[in-house]
């Protein structure tokens, strides 16, 4: 008699067991979830279990056959694939955090003002400031740094524009760099106005500087790191295409990332430096941990908003000034080379319609070679329509920032005049072209919020909804798109599809779930993550803020 009782209970504890169903470690359920795979399928419920994807499906279905101590219900709220950030600057972001902040400054004198400020409390002999923009003064021209000597005749004192291709020094600045015994740099300007020095430098001539920066802590640069992966992960971004790393840069990730003080998805961008090139010969494609590297940065030509992307035609408005050449063409062969046999990616900035063009010349070679080399345009801003279709030609992937086309609409038609305005920012006949493309912000030069790139992407407004009808309206593309240049199209385009960028079985748990669903009406509205994991790992909560 026990042991038939004995057997009965054993039977129903495997009933049990089996009723329950397999064990995972969260359960999200009463959701919408977009799962941005190829069917563009929506689900309500997903199971995950060591940072990975089990399945997705109904909420019965889920609840039915998966277990687990934490079951959260969304309430119906939207989620969607971690956002990735496919062309943003987390290291320089750090230093702008560090230096005096300058963004929003209505005038030289303001400028001035802040930099007294900030010195008061610097520790630093040399004083650096960050993110001015002339276009927001009165008379929108770059100026000299005539004041700048007044107010600080002995501290060496550099400002750099808001794009960090133009800094203007005051004289103390200039004599500290040794710029006095250098008339011409290669691939950069050093000003001079009737023969004398103005205070601006330009792109290469910037490498002057960086020996004579302040030098910062790893502590110091880690905690200003943590703020702006905090400020992220608000707005559910979960990686970041780091573009352009120098090599210290590429320590301080390795090392954060190896005392796991780093969440974020790092997919970096290595700058063409001999130290650079040796650790991608030594190492190729690179994984450790959340940081990715397989590409590398280089830097064509300048901005457009300091004159320095290079066009086929002068400036409207400096009809002497076609922009400047910052890295050669036999250079960028030479680099070009180099990635296909390390087997790295080639990332070119080029900005201009002619650097476009060169560029175009020098990946298409790379195509010849590797058909899957997944070569990137980044920024893509004023383009030759004769150039758009060779960029599906020879694989060639977009990479652009919708919130310039926003901010930059004030003084663009200056720069290049009516004629060809219609080459500015062409996001809808770009995308026409390739079929994908990979959408970021360009911070810290933008804000880093996600909702307004789709906005100005969507609507070609800022977020006070300006100008009234869009800037070229007709080169918007609609939601869906943007969100795909956020997710799957910018996981395809730094080789992390597989991972990354859409909900499917097997893929990282890596996912948002949002505050209010992504739309765009007549105005803006602000958006944020509720919560943000990475691998199945809660990173931003809302209600614990």
């Amino acid at each position: 008699m026990k042991a038939t009782i004995l057997i009965v209970l054993i039977y129903l504890l495997l009933l049990s067991s089996c009723y329950k169903g397999e064990k995972v470690d969260l359960i999200i359920h009463n959701g919408e979830i977009h799962s941005m795979n190829e069917k563009g399928e929506t689900f309500e419920a997903i199971a995950i279990r060591n940072g990975k994807i089990i399945e997705l499906g109904p909420n019965r279905q889920i609840l039915n056959k998966y277990r687990s101590k934490e079951i959260l219900d969304a309430k119906g709220k939207s989620i969607y694939p971690g956002l990735m950030d496919s062309h943003g600057h987390i290291m320089m972001y750090i230093q702008k955090k560090l230096s005096a902040n300058l963004v929003g400054i209505q005038s030289y004198s303001e400028m001035i003002n802040t930099i007294r400020e900030f010195k008061k409390t610097s520790p630093h002999d040399v004083i650096i400031g960050r993110g001015w923009d002339q276009s927001l003064w009165k008379s929108n021209e770059i100026p000299n740094n005539e004041l700048l000597n007044k107010a600080f005749p002995n501290t060496p004192v550099c400002l750099y524009r808001v794009d960090e291709h133009l800094a203007l020094l005051n004289n103390s600045m200039l004599q500290l760099i040794g710029c006095d015994s250098i008339e011409n740099i290669q691939g950069g300007v050093i000003e001079k106005i009737n023969n004398i020095k103005t205070g601006i430098l330009m792109d290469n001539a910037l490498n002057l500087i960086t020996p004579y920066l302040p030098e910062h802590s790893y502590k110091e640069r880690l905690n200003a790191f943590k703020e702006i992966e905090h400020e992220l992960l608000s707005y559910g971004i979960t990686g970041v295409h780091e573009a352009g790393i120098s090599n210290d840069d590429l320590h301080f990730l390795e090392k954060a990332i190896n005392k796991n003080e780093i969440s974020l998805n790092i997919y970096a961008m290595l700058l063409p430096s001999k130290k650079n090139i040796d650790f991608a010969k030594k190492n190729g494609p690179y994984i450790n941990k959340n940081l990715n590297i397989r590409s590398f940065k280089v830097y064509g030509d300048g901005s457009l908003g300091s004159r320095g992307a290079l066009l086929k035609k002068p400036y409207h408005d400096a009809n002497k000034i076609h922009g400047t050449l910052i890295t050669p063409r036999n250079k960028l062969n030479e680099i070009a080379l180099m990635c296909e046999q390390v087997g790295y990616q080639m990332n070119i900035h080029a900005i201009g319609d002619s650097m476009i063009s060169m560029a175009i010349d020098v990946l298409k070679e790379l195509n010849e070679i590797n058909k899957d080399h997944r070569s990137r345009i980044e920024h893509v801003q004023i383009i030759d329509h004769k150039d758009l279709n060779l960029l599906s030609k020879y694989g060639i992937y977009p990479s652009v920032q919708p919130t310039h086309a926003i901010t930059d609409q004030r003084w663009v038609i200056n720069r290049i005049g009516e004629k060809r305005k219609k080459m500015a920012y062409a996001y809808k006949s770009i995308l026409s072209n390739t079929q994908i493309i990979a959408i970021g912000t360009d911070f810290p030069v933008e804000i880093t919020d996600p909702y307004r790139t789709i906005y100005a992407a969507v609507k070609r407004k800022n977020t006070n909804n300006y100008p009234e009808n869009g800037f070229l309206a007709n080169e918007s593309i609609s939601i869906e798109e943007c969100i795909k240049g956020m997710t799957i199209w910018s996981a395809i385009s730094s080789f992390q599809e597989n991972k990354l960028g859409s909900l499917e079985e097997g893929k990282d748990a890596t996912f948002i779930i949002l505050e209010n669903p992504i739309e765009v009406g007549k105005e803006f509205k602000r958006n944020n993550a509720s919560k943000t994991y990475i691998l199945g790992e809660l990173k931003f909560d809302l209600n614990k803020l």
